[in-house]
């Protein structure tokens, strides 16, 4: 009999985080991505390790239209299409938005259009900026043998906006690594409600609720280090699609792949799988037009990170033994999860008041000033002065989950 039950699958096996493409060390994250392409891709790197300057010096277009078309055949394996997508749509961000909302191009030249669809169709992701490029596969160790803290860490390309990008993108990686304890615990909760374990579901719905309380005081750090005059003024334009979005309300044209315009969302915190993954093992669920949102950032996530989160859907959920258990020592460790769960999107709503509502206000008395003394030059970009970079309406958005996180708590 003992050997018999050595050889069965263990009832959790499809959840095994490897299949998805999750690390154990790193979560979401592209663990100690790749830094350089291979030599035949030497013109992409060139361009972009020069993209902050290409792009203030308005030079950027005419180097793409030098640019030989090359062909993604030659790149091997997951990690060198990631550098891949990271390289493109960086330069496809810069490229577009190089004149800002107001100079914008209707048409991607075919050198820069082609291959980058090519990329993203072999990786599943659009063919735009998003989440898993910006953070997850954008990030290095200065000391390779170092910690991965913010003074040991850099991105790998950058676009203008100094050392606020910078931190930009190092803080939101940062609490993307303060999520991995959570996503370690999604396994295991639903293992133990599979096996109506209530013990070892307290212990995973504890682990969860430390995970989620940690990226909020990890979220904290982007005072320190993001500048919100220069992140609305001179950043957030690179993270905008052509989706939703006032600036570019007939989308792209990718030349060579499509003779019609395609519109893309642009990068949004609502393409990070994290929540997506700990909303469907809580059980939360949102309002009708915030759901349709959110389902369709899912569709910008890698898709073994898609497949993880629908995984967890289809499970039998802990909240149902949670209610059916009646043990007040494990309603409140899922209290626990949920409470801060709607903490950390709390915390998010005063990020974004100050980086976006109160710097578009400031920006707007700017351009009031500016246009009293004569035309703008260099003036904050308003297209999107309500929406985030996605193209949702950002406020009621952010308020509706947060709000409908907190109806999940269950009740003595």
């Amino acid at each position: 009999m003992e050997g018999s039950a050595d050889t069965e699958e263990p009832p959790l096996l499809p959840l095994a985080l490897s299949r998805f493409h999750i690390s154990e060390e790193f979560g979401f994250l592209l663990p100690d991505p790749l830094t350089e392409l291979p030599a035949p891709y030497s013109p992409w790197m060139d361009i972009a390790h020069e993209l902050p300057q290409l792009i203030t010096s308005h030079q950027l277009r005419s180097r793409v239209h030098q640019m030989p078309q090359l062909s993604p055949q030659q790149l091997r394996g997951r990690e060198e299409l990631h550098l891949a997508h990271l390289v493109l749509s960086f330069i496809t961000m810069g490229y577009v938005w190089q004149e800002g909302e107001e100079g914008t191009v209707q048409v991607k030249a075919r050198n820069l259009a082609v291959p980058f669809w090519e990329v993203s169709q072999a990786l599943g992701l659009p063919p735009i900026l998003s989440h898993a490029d910006f953070v997850l596969a954008n990030w290095r160790r200065k000391d390779p043998n170092g910690p991965l803290e913010m003074e040991n860490l850099d991105t790998i390309i950058t676009l203008p906006g100094g050392e606020s990008l910078r931190g930009f993108i190092l803080v939101t990686l940062l609490v993307e690594k303060a999520a991995v304890p959570g996503i370690k615990a999604i396994p295991q909760a639903l293992g133990a409600t599979l096996q109506g374990d209530e013990e070892s579901l307290h212990r995973a719905l504890e682990e969860l609720a430390g995970a989620i309380e940690a990226m909020r005081e990890a979220l904290r750090r982007m005072h320190d280090y993001v500048d919100p005059d220069v992140f609305y003024s001179v950043i957030r334009i690179f993270l905008s699609g052509w989706k939703d979005n006032p600036a570019m309300a007939h989308g792209l044209i990718y030349e060579g792949v499509s003779g019609e315009a395609l519109a893309f969302s642009g990068g949004s915190a609502a393409q990070s799988t994290v929540l997506h993954a700990f909303d469907e093992l809580l059980g939360i669920c949102h309002r009708h037009d915030c759901a349709a949102f959110l389902l369709r950032m899912r569709e910008y996530m890698p898709p073994a990170h898609r497949a993880f989160v629908e995984q967890i859907r289809g499970a039998l959920s802990p909240r149902r033994l949670v209610l059916s258990s009646g043990d007040a020592r494990l309603r409140a460790a899922f209290n626990r999860c949920v409470s801060a769960l709607a903490e950390l999107r709390s915390y998010h709503i005063t990020i974004v008041t100050k980086y976006i509502a109160v710097a578009a206000s400031k920006a707007k008395a700017r351009r009031a000033e500016l246009s009293e003394a004569g035309p703008a030059v260099g003036k904050a970009p308003s297209a999107l002065e309500d929406k985030g970079t996605g193209g949702s309406h950002i406020f009621s958005f952010l308020k509706s989950i947060r709000d409908t996180t907190r109806e999940g708590m269950i009740r003595a």
